[in-house]
């Protein structure tokens, strides 16, 4: 049991670390669409202009998904098949995590059957919780028919968010490739 309680902080700690390392992904399609026959694609600046990010952010998002289309086997193009667009919210999120408590803290001795008088002894114990926020973000990359102008894939990345720079563009990658892997839909492992 003593093993468990000491294991425990340490379990909690992982699992959150790990977590914080994680984007969530689903998507939606309209199962009517032939997506074997877009080929190319280009920006929809209308809607890239509504993102409530700054334009760093933007332009980070932008060429990781023109990457991720490259990669494809897509073309930019001036007269596409697809429009890309993208829209980003934001939550913060507050934990409290309590994990100082159990048998063994430190405290006052007191008078009765614990205690041999006034002074230091054992017993149960807790200390005040710790309490930390994180942003929990949520990229949307919509791709729309450009000639029907209708939404036809939607994706959609959910997972913390840093503000070191030195670190933004690689979580975004992430954000990017994790939501990109789900295009074209029935092609996942």
């Amino acid at each position: 049991m003593k093993k468990l309680l000491k294991t425990l902080p340490f379990l909690a700690l992982l699992l959150v670390v790990t977590s914080c390392s994680s984007v969530r992904v689903a998507t939606d399609f309209d199962k009517n669409a032939n997506f074997s026959t877009y080929k190319t694609f280009a920006f929809f600046k209308t809607g890239i202009d509504k993102a409530e990010i700054s334009d760093l952010d933007k332009r980070r998002i932008l060429r990781a998904i023109e990457a991720q289309l490259l990669a494809k086997g897509f073309t930019k193009s001036d007269n596409p098949d697809l429009l890309i667009s993208l829209f980003t919210k934001s939550n913060q999120r507050v934990d409290v995590y309590n994990n100082s408590w159990g048998y063994g803290a430190w405290g006052w001795g007191g008078w009765g059957p614990w205690g041999g008088g006034f002074g230091p002894g054992w017993g149960w114990g807790w200390n005040q919780p710790n309490v930390s926020t994180r942003t929990e973000g949520v990229l949307y990359i919509d791709l729309i028919d450009a000639n029907k102008k209708e939404l036809v894939w939607q994706g959609m990345g959910t997972g913390y968010i840093t503000q070191h720079m030195e670190k933004k563009e690689e979580r975004i990658q992430e954000f990017v490739s994790k939501i990109m892997e789900k295009y074209p839909p029935g092609t996942q492992q």
